[in-house]
């Protein structure tokens, strides 16, 4: 049997975070949703609350940074994270309405809806690990050059150029891999509109065929293809959709993308770096360096905890602990090679 009172704790959470999505959410059918399912976790916690008799409610502190999260970005845009908090729902962001249990889009303005990516939890999710790639990888480089013996002004040098090149490989990466994936879209496309103005009977049928598939009766498939096939801008999306599983909406900029990865990694790779730049070389310096290293790479562990849902405390631990071992690792490289080469 569950524990009454964390039962009760749990579903009073909910309740007050389906309140906060719901007034952050500018759609009135999404927001009367979430206040409906916020009242139905707030009667669950009552039926909880008479077993347990559990006091005052207070939100967790995870919570309260959610709560603050979803005021800045959005619901939308923080969905992997309000689903590691367990809340129901979310299939309104990802997913178009049902028709005889599949999904289908039935209107216009709900054509590609199952294939809307979360960007901004993307988005989110990628500043996380871009600033731990950084702070890992400059953290072990700087502790590898003084393993070696490097002067001062060596590990600065080394660390400043490291920052740049971590950051300019990420940045140039992400603009390639965005770049590439636009013209893809943009060739495809250009054929789906050819095709399109050309033989405009024949892919309404298709996108007929690929709702019957699904499991709509053809009749209704092509009452739907038909009406969505009806605007030739639509038409054209819908097709990139549905035939194609191109989704104008996932595609970013590629110079965003660039300097998105540039910025979390560059940020990431200062901080090791940093007490070099403002205490000097020595001792205190690497204590400061690796010391920041860790707390940032706690913080990161702790931030990812939003989007598992898992234990802040022990994703801190353990991204502490990777990030000590790969500098432990560079640490004694640089320590065996510092002595071969007798630097």
């Amino acid at each position: 049997m569950s524990d009454p009172k964390s039962s009760w704790y749990h579903e009073r959470e909910s309740a007050w975070l389906y309140e906060v999505v719901a007034r952050a959410e500018k759609d009135p059918n999404h927001r009367q949703l979430f206040e409906s399912l916020g009242a139905a976790a707030l009667e669950q916690a009552t039926h909880w609350a008479k077993l347990a008799n559990p006091g005052d409610f207070q939100p967790r502190m995870r919570a309260r940074l959610v709560s603050k999260l979803i005021g800045i970005f959005g619901p939308r845009s923080l969905k992997p994270v309000l689903a590691a908090m367990k809340l129901r729902g979310l299939s309104v962001y990802g997913a178009a309405p049902a028709i005889d249990g599949h999904l289908m889009p039935v209107t216009v303005q709900d054509v590609g809806q199952r294939h809307r990516s979360v960007t901004g939890g993307n988005n989110l999710r990628a500043a996380v690990f871009g600033v731990n790639d950084g702070l890992v990888s400059n953290a072990s480089l700087i502790l590898g050059i003084t393993g070696a013996g490097a002067s001062g002004h060596a590990i600065v040098t080394a660390g400043i150029a490291g920052l740049l090149a971590g950051s300019l490989s990420m940045a140039s990466g992400e603009y390639v891999s965005v770049r590439s994936q636009r013209e893809m879209y943009e060739y495809q496309i250009g054929l789906e509109r050819d095709e399109l103005e050309e033989y405009p009977a024949e892919e309404a049928e298709e996108l007929a065929l690929i709702y019957q598939a699904r499991g709509v009766e053809i009749d209704q498939a092509r009452s739907i293809a038909q009406r969505l096939m009806s605007n030739p801008e639509h038409a054209l999306n819908t097709l990139a959709r549905e035939e194609l599983g191109l989704n104008p909406d996932e595609l970013a900029s590629p110079w965003a993308a660039a300097l998105f990865s540039f910025l979390a990694f560059g940020f990431g790779a200062l901080i090791p770096l940093l007490p070099f730049l403002l205490v000097g070389s020595g001792a205190n310096a690497l204590y400061w360096s690796q010391g920041a290293a860790l707390a940032s790479l706690a913080a990161v562990g702790m931030a990812l905890s939003l989007f598992n849902g898992r234990s802040a405390l022990l994703g801190a631990l353990r991204m502490m602990l990777i990030g000590a071992a790969a500098a432990a690792c560079t640490w004694g490289l640089g320590r065996l090679l510092g002595g071969s080469f007798g630097a």
